[in-house]
């Protein structure tokens, strides 16, 4: 069963764009692309993000190799 979460590998701000990467089976980068996108055509996207920032878990089970 896949879950929703926020990446602690694939992340540049808060990893939202990165889980749903994750999720989707897509590119981090396109995903990232496609917010942008979406922000400066209509502005819902930065509200998009911040809910997901707030809503969604970050990723558990991970360990970060030293």
């Amino acid at each position: 069963m896949k879950k929703l979460f926020r990446s602690k590998s694939e992340k540049m701000i808060a990893g939202v764009c990165g889980g749903l990467a994750s999720y989707f089976s897509l590119d981090p980068t396109l995903v990232r692309i496609a917010l942008v996108g979406v922000t400066l055509l209509g502005g819902s996207g930065l509200i998009f993000y911040l809910a997901m920032w707030i809503i969604v878990p970050i990723e558990s089970g991970y360990r970060e190799v030293q």
